[in-house]
């Protein structure tokens, strides 16, 4: 609610014995309007909903092989660089998100 900072003040026991009945029903009425900001940007077909048809979309993604200083976690199947080595025993790499 905007407020006037030029007006005189007014104190609650003011309000309520100035305010006639028609006026507080305005007011509560202003109160309860919700107004709701629709951004026309933010329509239903900006959004992709899951099982769409992607069968003409091409994906292009480059793949490279793992460098020498990477492993496979046994665990998860990612691969990692070295610094994220958890453990290591009996040809088993475990990364540091598996460990713990």
């Amino acid at each position: 609610m905007a407020t006037d900072y030029d007006a005189p003040r007014r104190t609650e026991s003011d309000e309520v014995s100035e305010d006639s009945l028609e006026e507080l029903k305005a007011r509560r009425n202003e109160a309860q309007s919700a107004v709701v900001d629709v951004d026309e940007s933010d329509t239903a077909e900006s959004f992709e909903l899951p099982g769409a048809d992607l069968s003409e979309e091409v994906l292009t993604v480059r793949v490279v092989p793992k460098q020498a200083d990477e492993f496979t976690c046994s665990s998860c199947f990612l691969v990692h660089h070295r610094s994220r080595l958890a453990t290591e025993s009996g040809g088993q790499l475990i990364c540091r998100d598996c460990a713990a």
